[in-house]
């Protein structure tokens, strides 16, 4: 009981404390994660607040993640998990390759000691 409750806390500082960026793969590993355990209701509402978040002001990029996450769900509800799945995790990899790019672009602020 107490690892749970301390692991629910964990998540919800952890989601409390992400960028929108890190949201993005965390809802993508839930979402790989429901697949793999073939869990309909789970998966279904993963892929879709995905796709319902995507921002339309960029609409090249935003109309093919909606396709792609309009394809998974249509695979979901054929109970191909496994194709949903590996889709799901190539996408996630592109996000995190997005995010180690960006942090790789920002610069560490360094604190020196004011001279006396």
């Amino acid at each position: 009981m107490y690892l749970a409750a301390y692991s629910n806390q964990y998540r919800k500082q952890d989601v409390m404390n992400a960028s929108p960026l890190r949201l993005v793969i965390m809802t993508y590993d839930l979402a790989i994660l429901s697949c793999e355990q073939q869990d309909f209701s789970k998966s279904i509402k993963t892929i879709s607040a995905l796709r319902d978040t995507l921002d339309l002001n960029y609409p090249e990029v935003s109309n093919g993640l909606f396709s792609l996450y309009q394809w998974c769900l249509e695979c979901i509800r054929k109970g191909d998990y496994a194709s949903a799945s590996t889709t799901l995790t190539e996408l996630r990899s592109a996000w995190v390759t997005t995010e180690q790019n960006i942090a790789a672009r920002q610069v560490p602020v360094s604190v020196s000691a004011a001279p006396a």
